[in-house]
């Protein structure tokens, strides 16, 4: 999953034409991520340290080779080899997969993806497209003017806020989706730039042609929903609101019940087993969180960059020392 979401990352880097600059750079960064209700109490019960304060990665790139590791795992690509070694940090040992054998299972999964698609009914395929037709987004940059030192850099508050809402209602109306992202936006890194452009080279070696082609078919795929490709459209003419290079990013995504659905939660929560002394008590309880909510937090993340660095080390990039190959 992560690697899908690193490849669509990069198509869209890809689109924006970064310039090339194959440098050395080294960076820390924090992650933490936040799921609410009671599957955030369980993953924070269960999830040790790393739920509860983050996962502190290193991310090193030398030559043609970068590696992402924390104290948990690891990650090394290999553009020379064409290999990527995977590192379990607790057992120290690592195994290895081929660009080849990643290519395989990409066709594989696009196989599958084309099958599923055929044996889908017409009538699936219609409930499909119908439901891309009924969103509208709304995307909207603001420059909150607020300044903050980070890494001794002058950074400036920027927050983002896209919108998905029922076609012709507002969000209160018809319900759907907020995703807010709050970035601290310090002058352009250009060290930083080799992170995407170091992904961008490992999809076009794995991938090669595919990987032109999943951008046309993604282009053609926004033709297909028009409310997809007015988010994109949207999302360009709003970018330029957001010069520079990201060194704090939170992001909240928000789920919005329509006035239906709170209606028919009140009257439940009004109703049966919520009455008598045990609903008073239950309430008392819960306080606020016993009424109904129309926007309720999903789940939040938080990316800190720590250190930037522009001197890397063979070492950095390399298998640790008494790691052994799981075969």
């Amino acid at each position: 999953m992560k690697s899908y979401i690193r490849f669509a990352v990069c198509v869209l880097a890809a689109a924006l034409a970064v310039p090339v600059l194959h440098a050395d750079v080294k960076t820390r960064e924090k992650s933490l991520v936040k799921f609410e209700g009671m599957l955030g109490g369980a993953v924070r019960m269960f999830g040790g340290s790393a739920a509860k304060d983050g996962i502190t990665s290193t991310v090193a790139i030398k030559g043609d080779r970068m590696a992402r590791i924390n104290d948990q795992s690891g990650e090394i690509i290999d553009l020379h080899e064409q290999k990527v070694y995977h590192l379990d940090m607790k057992k120290k040992s690592y195994s290895v997969i081929t660009f080849a054998q990643m290519r395989e299972q990409m066709e594989k999964a696009r196989a599958d993806a084309e099958k599923r698609a055929k044996e889908m009914k017409p009538e699936e395929k219609q409930q499909m497209e119908e439901a891309g037709k009924q969103l509208e987004f709304d995307y909207d940059v603001k420059q909150t003017g607020q300044h903050k030192n980070l890494l001794g850099y002058d950074t400036h508050e920027v927050v983002m806020t896209v919108t998905a809402r029922e076609k012709g209602k507002t969000l209160e109306e018809g319900g759907g989706f907020v995703m807010t992202t709050t970035m601290w936006m310090a002058p352009k890194i250009a060290a930083l730039d080799e992170v995407m452009q170091f992904q961008l080279r490992y999809f076009k070696a794995v991938y090669g042609e595919s990987f032109a082609m999943d951008m046309q078919q993604m282009a053609s795929m926004l033709a297909m929903y028009p409310s997809f490709k007015t988010m994109a459209e949207k999302a360009q003419a709003e970018s330029g609101k957001m010069q520079g290079t990201p060194v704090s990013t939170a992001m909240v995504f928000e789920t919005v019940k329509s006035a239906d659905e709170m209606k028919q939660t009140s009257q439940q929560s009004s109703g049966g087993a919520s009455g008598g002394i045990g609903g008073l008590l239950a309430r008392r309880m819960m306080g606020n969180r016993g009424q109904p909510q129309q926007r309720t937090a999903t789940f939040s993340t938080q990316t800190d960059r720590l250190s930037i660095e522009t001197t890397v080390s063979a070492d950095d990039v390399a298998i640790p020392a008494g790691f052994k190959e799981k075969k």
